[in-house]
C-alpha cells in the first residue's frame, strides 16, 4: 500500500492532547514490547484465516494472479483499515474462546451423562 498524504489531515492521526486524554492508548504504551508482541501474534490459523479473508474483502478481492493489483490510500484511511482489522481480530477471538468453551461444557455434560 502507498502512503499519500492528504492536506486535510495532520502529520498524526491524534492531537497531542487527545493522545493525552486517551488511558487506550496510553495503557498500551506503557506496556513491555514483549507483551506487545504476544498480543498482536495471531494464536489460531482458523482466527488468521477469517482476518485475512475480511481484509481482502475490505480492499477488494481480485486474485494476485493476472492483475498487478495497488491500492493506495490516505494514512486517516489505512489508520481506520487498521482499526477495522483489529477490532475483528478481538471479535473473532472472543468467538473462537467462547467455542472452545462451549465445546469444552459440552464435553464434560456428555461425559457426566454417560457416567
Amino acid at each position: 500500500m502507498t502512503n499519500q498524504s492528504n492536506d486535510n489531515t495532520n502529520a498524526g492521526f491524534m492531537s497531542g492532547a487527545a493522545l493525552q486524554d486517551n488511558s487506550l492508548m496510553q495503557y498500551v504504551q506503557s506496556m513491555e514490547p514483549e507483551t506487545i508482541a504476544q498480543l498482536s501474534r495471531p494464536v489460531s490459523t482458523d482466527v488468521m484465516q477469517a482476518m485475512e479473508h475480511n481484509i481482502i474483502a475490505l480492499l477488494g478481492g481480485l486474485p494476485s494472479e493476472g492483475f498487478n493489483v495497488s491500492v493506495t490510500t490516505s494514512r486517516e484511511n489505512l489508520g481506520r483499515l487498521l482499526a477495522s482489522a483489529m477490532m475483528g481480530g478481538y471479535f473473532l477471538k472472543g468467538a473462537e474462546q467462547r467455542l472452545a468453551m462451549e465445546t469444552s461444557i459440552m464435553d464434560s455434560i456428555g461425559t457426566d451423562l454417560n457416567e
